[in-house]
């Protein structure tokens, strides 16, 4: 007999937790079990199928085990141990990184503010949050509704009575009541402070009773300015109660609790529901190791997300049917009704939150190729550092009239197209593409240089030898020249030139640089193309407008600006054209365009 079946045939018919541990002893796998002897056991049986699990026993060579009373101490047991060791083969709640939270500070006149660090001082925590920018809002709110200080100060009563402190810029703004020159009192900060506690929890009704009180009296004692004021407040608050509450105002302190998975993850998404509105949410991953069902992760995830957020509600509505969990919870699976709405709100955002995971693996995927593609083009240009910036510039004109300059830039090997460009030929008349290009790259690079702003590890242009040369003559002139690859290539064969090189390079048309780089062309070409259209269709315009007497070049640059088309001029409102020209220049327009 193997000493594995030894074991084994000593461990009890008894609730508990099992650990399994390799040939170096080292802790690979925790479960827990109704019956120690049968769960041990069935992992050894020959029809174990899962390529996993006969991963996991191929290398447990020790089996310990602790006997427990009941499945609860066991889910709790086996769920501390997973979070302290971590083995290898457990399910992995893949959430290391901080939340914030909101702190109520446990000082004189207390500071509410955003914190990462949960510190044992008796102040008071809420959270955590999953998002940053919730809690932002909420803060901001505060601040609106009450006037809360944002100093450090020691505000002790000594300090305070010795007149230790002066009034700052934002008592002037009335932001802060001047508590640190006794100006407000304790009991009154303290009020703001206990109707804050009751707003994080979703007690938002209790506030506005309270305050709708303090508004009567106010009235009825004709102090109708102070009774405006708390009125404001009311409003504040109804506003943020209207958009707060997601399903009936009766459905109070109930934690909510969803799973969606796939073969290697799972999401389960967690929502704390206070008077109908959602106070708490966050969304956890888990990564499978062996064939979990969805069932024992979700009784995972409760546990520690419960545990995490600090939640004490005993009401739970789940999607699944789950054993093993405190008696105290009530469980519920709703059918119908709003709580059924709750149940398929939480799934929504567990679907949403794998979804966009799976968006970020594609992306992450993407940028790894591209990456790949740029180490390439690096090696077969034979380059110092890797392009992760390229520029490509072209030419379009018509006879050399009308000329225009695109820039197009690529960032990590993708379309960066808030940084395209597009140039007006200024110095260059001509059909000359070579001096075209000199003053576009002289002009943009000069920018950079002034703005200091960094420069392309790469310059493409779309030519042969003679448009390289004079991109060449601008860098020189901008003290560049060795401090920016740039090639250009030429349509016909797709050639390679380098600066000082006669003969260009050919490289493989099915190389991954190669298709990068007549990306890059390509979009450069399409763009200058696009723009020298435009450009040419507003110069047929303004032809064709400058030929209407009455009509000056302000007026025809508004129509142009506006309408961009003659099409668009005459198929438009006579009530638009009067608004952008006024009346009569509207009529000589019109008049001139019916008798043609």
């Amino acid at each position: 007999m193997s000493p594995i079946n030894k074991i084994i045939k000593n461990i009890p018919n008894k609730v508990g937790v099992y650990k399994y541990f390799d040939k170096s002893q080292n802790l690979i796998y925790i479960g827990k079990a109704k019956n120690l002897q049968k769960r041990v056991s069935s992992y050894f049986s020959k029809n174990k199928k899962n390529k996993k699990t006969r991963s996991l026993v191929a290398k447990i060579h020790d089996i310990k085990y602790v006997v427990v009373k009941t499945e609860l101490d066991a889910l709790l047991l086996e769920n501390n141990l997973i979070k302290k060791y971590q083995p290898k083969y457990n399910v992995l709640l893949k959430d290391d990184k901080s939340y914030p939270w909101i702190c109520i500070k446990n000082e004189p006149f207390p500071r509410i503010f955003k914190t990462r660090r949960v510190i044992k001082d008796g102040s008071r925590y809420f959270g955590p949050y999953s998002s940053v920018k919730i809690i932002k809002t909420l803060l901001d709110f505060f601040h609106q509704l009450y006037p809360l200080r944002t100093c450090s100060l020691n505000l002790n009563t000594k300090n305070i009575s010795n007149n230790k402190f002066k009034v700052c810029l934002e008592y002037h703004m009335k932001n802060c009541l001047g508590p640190c020159v006794g100006k407000q009192t304790n009991k009154d900060y303290l009020l703001g402070i206990d109707h804050i506690k009751k707003i994080i929890t979703g007690d938002i009704k209790s506030v506005i009773k309270y305050l709708n009180n303090i508004m009567n009296n106010y009235a009825l004692n004709l102090e109708y300015e102070k009774a405006q004021n708390i009125k404001e407040k009311i409003t504040l608050l109804n506003n943020y109660q209207y958009k707060s509450t997601i399903v009936n105002p009766k459905i109070n302190n109930v934690d909510v609790f969803t799973i969606v998975s796939s073969s290697k993850t799972a999401f389960v998404n967690f929502l704390k529901i206070s008077s109908g509105s959602i106070i708490q949410a966050h969304t956890l991953k888990l990564k499978k190791k062996l064939d979990e069902n969805e069932e024992e992760l979700l009784r995972i995830a409760i546990i520690e997300l419960r545990e995490r957020f600090k939640s004490t509600s005993n009401k739970i509505y789940c999607s699944h049917y789950l054993e093993c969990l405190p008696k105290d919870l009530n469980i519920t699976v709703p059918k119908i009704g709003d709580k059924k709405k709750l149940v398929e709100l939480s799934l929504r955002n567990a679907k949403y939150m794998q979804i966009n995971r799976k968006k970020e693996q594609v992306n992450n995927e993407t940028i790894k190729e591209n990456l790949h593609v740029l180490k390439n083009i690096k090696l077969e240009l034979n380059l110092k550092t890797m392009p992760k910036h390229i520029e490509c510039f072209d030419i379009s004109n018509t006879q050399g009239k009308l000329s225009v300059a695109s820039c197009v830039v690529f960032k990590n090997g993708e379309a960066s197209k808030k940084d395209y460009r597009c140039y007006n030929i200024k110095t260059v008349t001509d059909p000359n593409d070579f001096s075209s290009i000199q003053e576009v790259v002289f002009r943009r690079y000069n920018r950079f240089l002034n703005e200091k702003r960094k420069l392309p590890e790469l310059i493409i242009i779309d030519g042969g030898k003679g448009q390289l040369s004079s991109a060449l003559k601008s860098l020189t002139q901008l003290r560049l020249k060795n401090k920016i690859n740039i090639i250009a290539i030429a349509k016909r064969l797709e050639e390679i030139y380098f600066p000082g090189k006669p003969l260009p390079i050919i490289i493989n048309k099915r190389s991954l640089s190669i298709k990068l780089i007549q990306q890059l062309r390509n979009e450069a070409h399409r763009f200058a193309l696009f723009k020298h259209r435009k450009k040419r269709e507003k110069k047929m315009i303004s032809i064709s407008l400058e030929k209407i007497p009455g009509i000056g070049a302000k007026t025809i640059d508004l129509l142009i600006t506006h309408f961009g088309s003659t099409k668009n001029i005459l198929s438009a409102k006579k009530t638009d054209l009067i608004g952008l020209i006024g009346k009569t220049k509207t009529s000589v327009i019109l008049n001139y365009y019916n008798k043609v």
